[in-house]
């Protein structure tokens, strides 16, 4: 029975995290790659630990191989743009983000990192309809909404980040108040 080994592997990797044990659990999941090359799972994991951990380039190779395995999983497509974006590889991680957004419209962190990474590439037309689709996708969640506004606040498009700050008063002050310092733009009330 080749799972029985394979699951308790996995499950020591599991324990070892639960106690924040990372360095033990990344040692099961060295091995379990090494026994089990075609798994998804112990090779996703040890990507996860390395972009944790900071090894950026560790992760990538990680990723990488995990997409000659599944090509079209939006989440390795995402995480790999994660890593990208923090290797400041622009071009590469925007591509990325797109091909997991290609693959799952609905993606919402997805369209966060193009929106950010084209903010980086001062492709701030771009950068709009990707921040937009986020907020679309997580309407209540302020990080898409408050690049939304600095990019506006960027393009000299005032009335456009004080709609912004408006709605993020309804839902999330603390993050308007923020924007409010950070842009000079004083707005009173709530709603659109």
């Amino acid at each position: 029975m080749k799972r029985l080994p394979y699951l308790w592997l996995k499950g020591q990797a599991v324990v070892w995290l639960l106690f924040g044990r990372s360095a033990q659990a990344m040692d099961v999941f060295q091995q379990m790659v090494q026994r089990y090359p075609q798994e998804p799972y112990p090779r996703a994991s040890r990507a996860h630990l390395h972009a944790q951990a900071g090894r950026h380039a560790q992760a990538l190779e990680d990723f990488e191989a995990l997409l000659q395995l599944q090509p079209e999983d939006a989440r390795t497509w995402f995480n790999k743009g994660f890593v990208l974006e923090q290797l400041e590889r622009w071009d590469e991680a925007l591509a990325a983000f797109r091909r997991a957004t290609d693959f799952t419209p609905k993606l919402d962190r997805a369209w966060y990192g193009q929106g950010l990474v084209l903010i980086r590439l001062q492709r701030f037309d771009e950068a709009i309809v990707a921040l937009k689709r986020n907020t679309e996708l997580q309407p209540m969640s302020p990080h898409g909404w408050y690049q939304l506004a600095r990019v506006h606040v960027d393009r000299k498009q005032p009335d456009e980040a004080v709609k912004i700050i408006r709605h993020l008063k309804g839902f999330e002050p603390k993050v308007a108040a923020q924007l409010e310092r950070e842009t000079g733009l004083l707005v009173g009330g709530t709603g659109p």
